[in-house]
């Protein structure tokens, strides 16, 4: 734990250092601590000795992605939601299931498991995730529309994939009941514990025997996650729609809440989903990337290249999407904490090829982290040309502080001049 610690401190002390640097350039502090950690694990230099069974490594991963999540809910409200759905829902409805049947079918062909396993690798792999997207989604010369897009689909579909990877590994592991009551109890009581412990938090606050110091005000947010976060533990609420339930549920309700936690709950989450990397990148040793396999490597490249960007254009087909911006969700399908959380459950279960699917997931969000990290900046680049941005965003960049807090945009309004 000491080398641990010791390592994680001198790579942050060298992402501070670069920060500026990444900001403008390919450079990915994702990317550093991913790289950072493999040179570091087991095979290379031997500084930190991890295995996938650790406790460490599941409880890193799970603690990350809910931080993440919580802040993405922070980032709409249950209004920006409801009234900015019509994108975010074509790429849930459609785009996750046919991610996770092309994604199937290349596991199925290219690596040859069978069609149970495939699927539930296909379950595993479905799941994006905006961190390592970062430049793309906080860039304000990005149409909001399309960074509103890739935020909510991104927060909502590692609870949608949950039930998948839990139906799909019942069935490899030949059970006869698959226990679809206490899933579906699992699910719904997530969302409540995630709407429940924020809304009596809040409502407690605005009574006349509570008041908060404003040094106070950024704990606050906290103190209501941490909350939301033992509870969902303690009762087997999904941990993950909690989490986003509860962001949503803050940002809908306490938006001084919001507004007071925003940037250290921001840094927060950044912590630990830079740890959480660092222990992923020392579990990739050159002994787990030798077992992959030629066909394993074939298959990342294809379900970061094929499968999302095919299941995007099915799914977007007649929008009213740019065609530079269609092309942008296509390609920003990361893959991160929830495909690494799902594939702990798998090597977990002890199913027969519980280890090659790891392998398989493993190498992708590498590979995904690798890629989609280092070429965020480059695609957002592309949107600073102010054709692409809807003539109702400059009005609004004039009535807000950030254009991220204002209400989300339509979702059929077209750019300004067509491409």
């Amino acid at each position: 734990m000491t080398s641990l610690l010791l390592c994680f401190a001198a790579m942050l002390l060298l992402a501070v250092l670069v920060s500026s640097l990444a900001h403008r350039t390919v450079l990915s502090t994702a990317a550093l601590f991913l790289v950072g950690g493999f040179l570091l694990g087991d095979g290379v230099t031997d500084v930190i000795s991890l295995q996938p069974g650790d406790e460490l490594v599941a409880g890193l991963a799970e603690l990350a992605l809910f931080a993440v999540l919580f802040t993405d809910g922070m980032h709409a409200g249950w209004q920006d939601l409801r009234s900015a759905w019509r994108l975010p829902g074509r790429a849930l409805g459609w785009g996750l299931p046919l991610t996770l049947l092309v994604t199937a079918v290349l596991a199925r062909y290219v690596v040859g498991l069978g069609w149970v396993e495939s699927l539930l690798i296909g379950a595993i792999l479905a799941p994006t995730d905006p961190v390592f997207a970062a430049a793309l989604v906080g860039n304000d010369k990005v149409p909001p529309r399309l960074r509103h897009l890739l935020n909510v689909e991104s927060g909502v579909n590692d609870g949608l994939a949950l039930p998948f990877v839990v139906l799909f590994l019942a069935i490899a592991q030949g059970e006869d009941d698959l226990h679809l009551g206490e899933l579906g109890t699992e699910l719904a009581g997530g969302v409540a514990i995630g709407v429940a412990i924020p809304w009596v938090a809040i409502m407690l606050e605005r009574t006349r025997w509570f008041a908060i110091a404003p040094k106070y005000e950024p704990l606050n947010a906290v103190a209501i996650g941490l909350l939301v976060l033992a509870t969902a533990q303690a009762t087997h609420g999904n941990l993950f729609l909690a989490a986003f339930a509860a962001g949503v549920t803050v940002a809908t309700i306490g938006r001084d809440h919001r507004e007071a936690f925003e940037e250290f709950g921001e840094l927060l989450a950044e912590l630990l989903k830079l740890a959480a990397l660092l222990v992923f990148g020392a579990l990739l040793s050159p002994a787990f990337l030798g077992d992959v396999g030629w066909t394993g490597w074939v298959f990342a490249v294809l379900a970061l290249v094929i499968a999302r960007p095919v299941a995007i254009w099915v799914s977007f087909l007649g929008s009213r999407l740019t065609a530079r911006e269609q092309a942008a969700v296509m390609w920003f399908g990361p893959k991160g904490f929830a495909s690494v959380v799902y594939g702990l459950l798998v090597l977990e279960a002890g199913i027969a090829v519980g280890e090659e699917i790891f392998h398989l997931v493993g190498v992708t969000i590498m590979l995904s982290i690798l890629a989609h990290s280092s070429t965020d900046i480059v695609v957002a680049r592309g949107f600073d040309d102010e054709r692409e941005v809807p003539a109702w965003f400059g009005r609004a960049r004039t009535l807000v502080r950030r254009p991220d807090r204002a209400a989300p945009p339509d979702d059929t309004a077209g750019p300004k001049h067509p491409e």
